[in-house]
């Protein structure tokens, strides 16, 4: 099967940028190099194309009912016009997906999955809709997003629309916004740890944003950004991959994201599977790691102690910001104190390493 390409793709390859396929679409690594572009966005303002995302469309009179059940959070304590952070999690408590969910009102909710789960996660939803009094549509194609993150983001999207974004909170969102005969969805959200927002549109309506923004952005020298930096700038930000630091076999508590499992509300897929967990304690952790030669850590890289495998790592790069050498790294509970000296194992020789806080940038 051959790649997809999001509305954009046209003007990424005007734009020079570095094309590849990533989860299937054909999406820019980078356009002018991920140092450039990942620095852009924390001093500045960089653009994204992230139409590739999934998004789909709950309503009806147990949506929220529908919601409560198959995801881990608690919609019923959110604003309307708010929204959430949550997972999907399987009957063992493996982590199927994590997603936003933006919440309309009780009955009408926009679910965006990652690009690279969103069938697999329609046909696990699906199997439950049948209960519900409920509308589940996936509108995926129907949907074009870009994001638009650091400092001056907000000066320079403030430019293209005249609705006041100071009123946009972080984790919220207004939609029905006219903007040249399209309706835009702007939510104050990012997957970078910079200020920023996010704009869902139609496909058609996505191109004139894209437009209309690297216009605008000339005078803030907005710099069009790729896939590369978007994922230095998570993992600096300690914004977990899925596939990296969560999947279906790692559980939301050895993730670090208890905060996003509300276990004081009714029943929910892995509910059982995740209190027996609570109550023995997680058996493994998502924690950081610098490495103390100049080897830079990689993804899949072994951990070890004492010559026995202890972990692996998720994620790990040569930090841009703080060019220091990180990783997240998934290991085993008794060895995840901060100052625990480890080896890592890179191509066959042993690099010394200590463990730290995830919390990079703090």
């Amino acid at each position: 099967m051959s790649a997809k390409k999001t509305p954009l793709y046209d003007r990424h390859i005007a734009a020079g940028g570095n094309v590849v396929d990533y989860a299937g679409w054909m999406l820019p690594v980078d356009y002018v190099g991920l140092k450039e572009e990942h620095k852009a966005v924390r001093e500045n303002v960089g653009l994204f194309d992230v139409s590739h995302m999934g998004e789909f469309d709950v309503k009806g009179k147990e949506a929220l009912k529908f919601l409560n059940y198959v995801c881990s959070n608690d919609f019923s304590k959110a604003a309307d016009g708010q929204i959430v952070y949550t997972m999907l999690c399987n009957e063992n408590g493996g982590i199927i997906d994590d997603l936003l969910v933006y919440k309309y009102n009780n009955e009408h909710f926009l679910m965006v999955p990652n690009a690279a789960n969103t069938e697999k996660d329609y046909n696990h939803l699906i199997k439950y809709v049948k209960d519900y009094d409920v509308e589940f549509n996936n509108i995926s194609d129907n949907v074009g997003e870009v994001a638009i993150q650091g400092p001056n983001s907000q000066k320079v999207l403030q430019k293209l629309v005249d609705f006041d974004l100071d009123q946009i909170k972080y984790y919220h969102f207004v939609d029905d916004i006219d903007y040249k005969g399209h309706k835009l969805l702007i939510s104050r959200t990012g997957y970078t740890g910079e200020d920023g927002f996010e704009v869902y549109t139609t496909p058609e309506g996505i191109q004139q944003v894209w437009d209309d923004l690297l216009e605008i952005g000339k005078e803030f020298e907005l710099q069009l950004c790729g896939l590369g930096c978007r994922d230095t700038l998570r993992f600096e930000a300690s914004m977990p991959l899925y596939g990296n630091e969560m999947g279906d076999d790692i559980s939301p508590l050895e993730a670090g994201l208890k905060f996003a499992v509300k276990f004081d509300k009714d029943d929910f897929i892995g509910k059982a599977a995740l209190e027996k967990e609570l109550a023995e304690g997680p058996k493994r952790k998502i924690i950081g790691l610098e490495m103390e030669d100049k080897r830079i850590p990689r993804h899949g890289y072994e951990i070890q102690k004492d010559g026995k495998k202890i972990g692996v790592i998720t994620t790990g790069y040569l930090s841009p910001t703080l060019n220091r050498r990180l990783a997240n790294v998934l290991i085993d509970i008794d060895e995840a104190v901060i100052g625990n000296e480890v080896d890592v194992i890179v191509r066959n020789k042993v690099s010394k390493a200590k463990i730290i806080s995830k919390k990079f940038m703090k």
